[in-house]
């Protein structure tokens, strides 16, 4: 096993696409690897989750419906940024390089604070944990059955990680294909047999303003994961055709699927089922086949969540890596393997940080709208300060034409900042408790930013 550290770029410089040095992440990512990768992240246990809690917050069934297109109305502005963004800038550490060349050092290594202890690493223990109560109930292990699942889940994509890059997107490639026939068999079994029940009205829950804002932080929770896109792009091949492509093609299937279940969903269901159902997809197919249909919803989601899991793994780690060779207390991970072609000591910190939270979180476990209360505002501040990097940087590199070039600007960067910074007061206004948790976290690591001034280690 052949480690090669990496030399430093320097601050300010600007990023082109050169041939990789050896040792370093080489670009090796195809469109339908970047489309794979970022469906199978995507399309999660989310729209399984989700869609009842939306339910809660409209008023009726146009409602609910529009409320998801808009959704993907949103996502896609968003994509158009990082697709230029990360054909200008290709780089292993994705939002955390944006965030370095527009606002300097210490904001990046806050980003990567929040990234390690809110965002990424508590995104893996969370999925693991879900696959990890489905598969105990598919096949018990005892009381503690669900958090061996999600270690063992942990351990063995980590290692399917560790093999090989090739390996990893071959192996997603087979979830994120699975995961979309299976939602589209979902779709068209509800479209096709459901009975449409009558509307009802909705129920008194608080003020408008606040029902279509807590709707919409859960809704593009559920689309969330498309800006993982920007930790490949220092190993996509000719990044400033493909990213856009990945992009684009991405938010269209998802927008799809997300469309067309949640439409299956009200035709069994309707809106007052929504409201009710925990389990929605369960109940749908329930309601069409009858009991057995759990096992097949299970086993979907077990997939939904393993599929999940192998590419939020594959993507986190690339920060890991730049982190690794911007900090000299870190440099061990800042290290990459050849014959993998993959930051194998960033993989490993990685997990082990995720199986420190499934160990903590085994004996209590919060539920699922408290962890969107946890991570949303901090990812959603985050996302607005990429915003602002991008009028930064289209400003300072005005002159360069080897990138794609977001459509309608500035209006485009201008409506992703303004969502970005609505979603951030919504995800904090109309949320609970867990949002002043994952605030408080974030604060906790301003000191971690004084890492940053240490003098970098000669290459």
């Amino acid at each position: 096993m052949k480690l090669i550290a990496i030399p430093r770029e320097p601050a300010g410089t600007t990023t082109h696409a050169v041939p990789a040095a050896p040792g370093a992440p080489k670009a090796s990512l195809s469109t339908l690897d970047g489309i794979a990768m970022l469906v199978g992240i995507v399309v999660g246990i989310g729209i399984f989750r989700t869609p009842q809690i939306v339910a809660l917050n409209v008023s009726s069934e146009w409602a609910f419906v529009g409320f998801w297109l808009i959704g993907g109305a949103v996502t896609l502005i968003g994509a158009f940024v990082y697709a230029e963004l990360g054909s200008a800038y290709p780089h292993a550490g994705g939002e955390y390089h944006y965030l370095r060349r527009a606002l300097g050092r210490h904001v990046a290594l806050l980003f990567a604070w929040a990234r390690l202890t809110v965002i990424q690493t508590g995104a893996i223990a969370a999925v693991a944990f879900v696959f990890g109560d489905y598969a105990q109930g598919v096949l018990p292990l005892g009381p503690w059955g669900a958090a061996l699942y999600a270690a063992g889940a942990i351990v063995v994509f980590t290692a399917i990680n560790l093999g090989s890059s090739k390996q990893s997107r071959t192996i997603q490639l087979v979830f994120t294909i699975f995961t979309i026939l299976a939602v589209l068999a979902i779709a068209g079994s509800g479209l096709a047999l459901g009975s449409a029940p009558t509307p009802v009205p909705a129920p008194d829950a608080g003020s408008a303003s606040g029902a279509f804002g807590l709707a919409m932080v859960l809704i593009l929770l559920t689309y969330g994961g498309w800006n993982e896109v920007a930790y490949l792009s220092g190993e996509m091949k000719d990044v400033r055709r493909n990213m856009p492509r990945v992009l684009v093609t991405s938010v269209a299937i998802i927008t799809a699927l997300y469309f067309l279940v949640n439409l299956a969903y009200l035709n069994v269901l309707g809106l007052d089922g929504l409201r009710a159902s925990d389990v929605v997809a369960a109940d749908t197919l329930q309601q069409l086949f009858g009991s057995g249909a759990s096992l097949a919803v299970a086993l979907l989601v077990c997939f939904a969540a393993l599929s999940t899991m192998n590419a939020t793994i594959f993507t986190g780690a690339r920060l890991y890596y730049s982190l690794g060779r911007e900090l000299p207390l870190l440099g061990r991970i800042g290290l990459w393997e050849e014959r993998s072609n993959m930051p194998v000591n960033a993989i490993l910190a990685q997990s082990a940080i995720a199986l420190v939270l499934v160990i903590f979180g085994a004996g209590t476990r919060v539920g699922f709208q408290a962890m969107v209360e946890y991570t949303a505002p901090v990812f959603w501040f985050f996302l607005l300060l990429v915003g602002v990097s991008f009028f930064i940087l289209r400003r300072r590199d005005r002159s360069r034409s080897d990138r794609f070039r977001a459509p309608l600007y500035p209006l485009t960067p201008a409506l992703f900042c303004l969502t970005c910074a609505y979603l951030l007061y919504a995800s904090i206004a109309y949320t609970g408790y867990g949002a002043l948790v994952g605030v408080g976290v974030l604060l906790a690591g301003v000191p971690f930013i004084r890492l940053g001034t240490a003098p970098a280690k000669a290459a």
